[in-house]
C-alpha cells in the first residue's frame, strides 16, 4: 500500500531505484513541522538500498519515442526520434524544427526502443505493495531528495520544485496511482541540487502529459499523448500516443548521466 501521506513542504524521503532496477528499501521516515511561507524538507535516516546492476533500456537510446506520430514546429529535439508505427501510418513532422539525432519512423530499431519502453512502463506501474510518499498541491518550494512519490490522481505542479541529492540518486514520481491522472505543469521550473542529474529523474504517468513552459526535467513515461510547449525539457520523452512539442527543447540528458 502507498504510505507516508504528508504535504510536500513536510517530506524528504528517500527511495527506489532506476526505472529498470530491483529495489529493496528499509525506510524510515522523521517528521517535523515547517512555516507554510517557507520551503523546507525533513532529514531522513539512512536507508540500505540494493539495486541491480542491469544495463539501460534500449529506449534510452531515444529522446522522443511515439507511439504513431511525431510533431515538432519551432523548437530543438537534442537527440534521436522514433515512432513505433511504420509509414504510412507512422510518421516524424518537423516544420521549423531541429533535430540533431536520427529519426526513426517503425524501423528495427525503434520498434526494438518502443517496446523496452512498454516494458519499463509496466514495471513501474503501481503495485499494492509500494513504498511511496504521497504528494499533494503544486509542490511550488518544496525540496525533495531521492525517493519515491506518488500522486493519487492528477498532478498540476507550478512554481520551484528542488530535487536535492547525489549524482547516482535516484527519484521516482507515479502520476494517476488511483488509476487515472495526467500530469499537467504550467511554468514549472526543477532545479537539480547538490550533484543530482536529471537521467535519475522518472515521471512515470497514468494518462497524458502535457507541459507548457518552465524548466521541466526527467524522463516522462506517459501512457498516452505527451504535449511540450515552449520553455525548456531536459530528458526524455515517451509515449504511449504521440507527441508534439511547440517551440520547445528537448535535450537526452543520458549520455552525460552517472551509472548507478
Amino acid at each position: 500500500m502507498y504510505t507516508n501521506n504528508l504535504p510536500t513542504h513536510l517530506v524528504r524521503a528517500l527511495g527506489p531505484p532506476r526505472f529498470a532496477a530491483t529495489v529493496i528499501i528499509a525506510l524510515a521516515l522523521v517528521t517535523a513541522a515547517c512555516s507554510d511561507n517557507q520551503a523546507s524538507s525533513i532529514t531522513s535516516p539512512p536507508l540500505s538500498i540494493s539495486m541491480s546492476k542491469s544495463p539501460p533500456p534500449a529506449a534510452a537510446d531515444f529522446a522522443v519515442l511515439a507511439n504513431q506520430a511525431v510533431t515538432c514546429t519551432d523548437g530543438t529535439i537534442n537527440g534521436d526520434v522514433g515512432t513505433f508505427q511504420a509509414t504510412p501510418t507512422g510518421s516524424i513532422t518537423l516544420t521549423g524544427c531541429t533535430v540533431t539525432g536520427g529519426l526513426h519512423v517503425g524501423d528495427g530499431v525503434a520498434k526494438k526502443a518502443f517496446n523496452s519502453f512498454l516494458t519499463t512502463y509496466a514495471a513501474l506501474a503501481p503495485k499494492p505493495k509500494d513504498h511511496c510518499t504521497i504528494l499533494t498541491g503544486t509542490l511550488a518550494g518544496a525540496i525533495l531528495s531521492p525517493g519515491a512519490y506518488c500522486f493519487t490522481a492528477a498532478a498540476a505542479p507550478t512554481g520551484v520544485l528542488t530535487l536535492n541529492g547525489p549524482s547516482n540518486g535516484v527519484w521516482t514520481f507515479k502520476i494517476g496511482t488511483g488509476g487515472t491522472g495526467a500530469l499537467s505543469p504550467t511554468d514549472f521550473t526543477v532545479i537539480m541540487g547538490g550533484q543530482g542529474q536529471a537521467c535519475n529523474v522518472t515521471w512515470w504517468v497514468a494518462d497524458a502529459a502535457t507541459m507548457i513552459r518552465g524548466a521541466f526535467q526527467g524522463n516522462v513515461l506517459a501512457g498516452a499523448g505527451i504535449t511540450t510547449t515552449d520553455g525548456t525539457f531536459n530528458g526524455n520523452a515517451w509515449a504511449k500516443a504521440d507527441f508534439t512539442n511547440t517551440g520547445t527543447l528537448v535535450t537526452d540528458p543520458g549520455g552525460n548521466c552517472k551509472k548507478s
